[in-house]
């Protein structure tokens, strides 16, 4: 018995669930829905033209071995906001590495809005992340993914683990935007350089790609001022880097940005604390 006890793989999570939208009828609706595993998805009622979806992990959080993979397809015309019913936790690994595939697809004059609740990082938790996206040459795409290192309300910290979080963005076949973040081993020493986190535990990466960037940019840089972030526009891009104090702090610069790039609309009621 113990032998076997020993030798027995614990079970792991695992999750997969895909979604396409198509524009009739003057609004965009299902096209096409699939779930699996501890991966939901639920589309709750909208009162324009756009459909919103709360992709949820019933697990709980995901720790080491543990997988999740999301589709999302935006078909002509469409508007889709994309978000999570909750922060996603990354638990403590005992061995593994937690996984996180995320495939969008945005075609011609559609839009998608990326807008994920906060990943909480806790100690000596692995995660690797990849977030794939191909846009047709007339689609707008937002991303906004913020992290949590620990809890600082709870007195968590990540103090070690491993956090790798890669983008590759392409529009019309061409890559437009690529991204790798690695943070390993020592977490706490490595974000208290100055030249990555200086000390702060919550930040965030923010990512527009359309026709609209440059107007968005005389907007957000002003909301930016007096803050540890910055925006940068070009080749109708726009990204923002912010870190702040904890997630709180971050919510509260980080919402009306979120706004200001949905043209006034807020952001999705799931995020009401």
């Amino acid at each position: 018995m113990t032998t076997m006890a020993a030798s027995t793989r614990p079970q792991r999570a695992e999750g997969r669930g895909q979604l396409a939208a198509k524009w009739i009828g003057g609004r965009t609706r299902l096209a096409e829905f699939f779930q699996e595993g501890a991966a939901k998805i639920r589309l709750p009622d909208t009162f324009d033209s756009s459909m919103e979806a709360v992709i949820i992990n019933t697990a709980g959080g995901l720790t080491g071995g543990d997988r999740m993979d999301w589709s999302v397809t935006a078909r002509p015309q469409t508007r889709i906001d994309v978000t999570t019913q909750a922060c996603e936790k990354i638990y403590k690994a005992s061995a593994g590495v937690a996984e996180i595939r995320t495939r969008i697809e945005v075609g011609a004059g559609a839009r998608v809005d990326w807008l994920p609740q906060e990943t909480i990082l806790f100690d000596r938790a692995a995660l690797s992340r990849t977030l794939d996206v191909e846009l047709d040459d007339s689609a707008e795409f937002l991303a906004v993914e913020a992290v949590l290192l620990g809890r600082k309300a709870m007195g968590e910290t990540m103090a070690t683990g491993l956090f790798r979080d890669r983008w590759r963005v392409r529009r019309g076949g061409r890559l437009i935007h690529a991204e790798d973040l690695r943070l390993d081993g020592d977490v706490t020493d490595l974000t208290a350089e100055q030249a990555v986190l200086g000390g702060q535990v919550a930040f965030v990466t923010v990512l527009y790609a359309g026709p609209s960037a440059e107007r968005y940019l005389s907007t957000v840089r002003p909301m930016l001022e007096g803050h540890n972030g910055g925006v940068s526009q070009w080749n109708d891009k726009l990204v923002i880097r912010l870190a702040a104090s904890d997630g709180f702090a971050l919510r509260k610069i980080l919402i009306p940005i979120i706004s200001a790039l949905r043209n006034g609309a807020p952001v999705p009621k799931v995020w009401n604390l």
